[in-house]
């Protein structure tokens, strides 16, 4: 072995022992150990998100925002939908899951209504859009005599992690002049999923849940783990996931002097114009850098 080899393998062995997706998983005698890391291992990671690099405004030679979306039923973006049960322990969960529990628990505040960030929408808000309470026909009979509604009449539905659809995403890409490269930086991330009111019906729509704010979130998303089916040893965070673009996604919207119209919204009834209207746009993005390296 060359020392070209061992130095990679030494630098693999270190960032297997910082990311390992549970701590303590060899060395545990009692299943409750599994995940508790040591005091000298709580001394020693200080494993946070790689921060963004100042960029000034006369640095940005060309930018456009472009709003994608995410398929969920596109195999290479089900580490953002699986486990879609939580009872696999606390450190495999969706992406849906982890964007909830931790707005419930008051890590991600920076929530909107809309992909612009200009309405802030609260946690009752959203709640109402996550579970419907309905009765069956014997329960409203039971209301209609004047009598108690049984709680075998009373009907909950939730939104689970197994329902999202999809992601709305919000980026922006631009060429840095001084790096001379073209790069992208995420700005917004949205979950799709069918209306509550009208889930399981033929009038069944999805709708945008709720706008996170990506950059306030990074510290949050990067606790998070997203399965490597590859190496179970090495997770990957669902920071790194975003930022380093690892999904498939469709463009079906770009800012235009039209007021950002969406493509469907001029290429109607017409899926397969979309789709091209939608590479034609990334084409155009991708071009200028192909661009500036021509004379």
């Amino acid at each position: 072995m060359n020392w070209r080899n061992f130095s990679l393998v030494v630098a693999l062995s270190l960032v297997s022992s910082v990311s390992f997706a549970q701590s303590n998983l060899l060395n545990a005698k009692t299943p409750q150990e599994i995940g508790k890391k040591t005091e000298a291992q709580l001394k020693s990671d200080n494993d946070k998100p790689l921060p963004y690099g100042y960029v000034h405004d006369r640095d940005v030679l060309m930018g456009k925002m472009v709003w994608e979306f995410i398929d969920l039923d596109e195999r290479i973006n089900f580490p953002m939908y699986f486990p879609v049960e939580g009872n696999l322990g606390p450190d495999r969960k969706s992406l849906y899951a982890v964007l909830v529990e931790n707005m419930k628990s008051g890590k991600i505040a920076e929530v909107y209504d809309d992909s612009y960030f200009t309405t802030k929408k609260s946690l009752k808000d959203i709640e109402t859009s996550l579970s419907k309470i309905d009765t069956t026909d014997a329960g409203r009979e039971q209301y209609n005599a004047g009598e108690k509604i049984t709680e075998d009449n009373i009907v909950k539905t939730d939104i689970t992690p197994a329902d999202v659809m999809g992601y709305k995403i919000k980026g922006y890409w631009y060429f840095d002049k001084r790096q001379g490269e073209l790069k992208y930086r995420l700005q917004g991330i949205c979950p799709v999923v069918p209306d509550v009111y009208t889930m399981g019906t033929e009038q069944e729509d999805p709708i945008e849940l709720f706008w996170v704010y990506f950059p306030a979130v990074r510290d949050v998303l990067h606790e998070a783990k997203a399965f490597n089916d590859k190496n179970s040893a090495l997770p990957i965070t669902f920071d790194h996931l975003l930022n380093s673009r690892r999904f498939n996604g469709m463009i079906y919207q770009e800012e235009n002097v039209m007021g950002d119209r969406k493509i469907d919204e001029y290429m109607k009834d017409n899926a397969q114009m979309q789709l091209l209207e939608s590479e034609r746009v990334k084409d155009k993005i991708r071009n200028f850098e192909q661009d500036m390296w021509n004379y």
